[in-house]
């Protein structure tokens, strides 16, 4: 089968009736488009941990069959946005243009970006930007150092968001349903021995972080990281994102975290606030 083929048999399938199990009387259900619902579910599975996948591991990852995952895989690669050495598939950079197109039409990076520059250069450490999307958050910003070890994080890259500050800080500005919602979708993994896996220890850590505008962790993604995040705020004062410093334990104390690390980075966030206010 061409891609061609492939893009002519979801068409013919997404437009035939049953293809989408959802009422037909529910307006709101008959404009949800399945087809690529499920297309994006496929692109979700494809992380920093797992780059590269097999067509049985991404089938096994969104609990579709092979047949199905296959053409949308081939779909994919025929547009762009997927390669294949004819065994594994993993994510092409055109990738990102499908967030960037976004990002770009929001003001709020423009002005995050020269501070977060300074809040780099001023700590000589990595600093980054982050959003919450269904229990993960994604790195929309970021300012590196001069310093000759610097975190591998990088734009685009996606990571859960119980284990890491800007999730912390992103999961305490919802609202207690949203919370409780999202909270029952995440997989409480755990990366390191220092993990958080405990949902019930892990909404009192968000409950604090709630009351004091700001979140530290120590090592539960990586071995050898330390963050710290406070919230972004836009000119009406509603967290829309996270500003994180990201710090190798052996340069950084967790008490230079709680003192210098957190004003500077409180200072940074206001500084955007205020700018988007102007």
């Amino acid at each position: 089968m061409s891609a061609a083929d492939v893009n002519e048999d979801l068409l013919v399938r997404d437009e035939a009736p049953g293809f989408a199990d959802t009422p037909a009387n529910d307006s709101s259900d008959r404009d949800y488009v399945n087809s690529l619902a499920r297309g994006l579910e496929v692109i979700k599975v494809f992380t920093r941990r797992t780059p590269k996948m097999t067509l049985s591991e991404v089938a096994q990852a969104t609990g579709m069959t092979r047949a199905t995952v296959r053409r949308f895989l081939l779909t994919l690669v025929r547009e762009g946005y997927v390669e294949t050495n004819g065994k594994h598939f993993n994510l092409r950079p055109k990738i990102l243009e499908l967030g960037f197109s976004a990002l770009s039409s929001m003001d709020i990076w423009d002005v995050a970006q020269p501070i977060m520059n300074d809040l780099s250069e001023k700590l000589q450490e990595s600093c980054f930007a982050a959003v919450l999307d269904h229990g993960h958050v994604i790195y929309v910003a970021r300012a590196t150092s001069n310093q000759r070890i610097n975190v591998g994080i990088t734009i685009g890259s996606r990571v859960p968001a119980h284990c890491v500050s800007t999730g912390r800080v992103l999961l305490s500005a919802l609202p207690p349903d949203e919370l409780y919602r999202q909270l029952d979708e995440i997989t409480m993994t755990k990366f390191t021995p220092n993990t958080v896996t405990s949902k019930v220890q892990l909404r009192s850590i968000i409950e604090e972080v709630r009351l004091q505008s700001w979140s530290i962790v120590d090592q539960e993604l990586e071995i050898g990281l330390r963050s710290l995040s406070v919230p972004i705020r836009d000119g009406q004062g509603k967290i829309v994102a996270a500003l994180n410093v990201c710090c190798p334990s052996m340069r950084i104390t967790p008490e230079d975290m709680r003192t210098r690390v957190l004003a500077e980075a409180l200072e940074a966030s206001n500084n955007i606030t205020r700018a988007l206010q102007i």
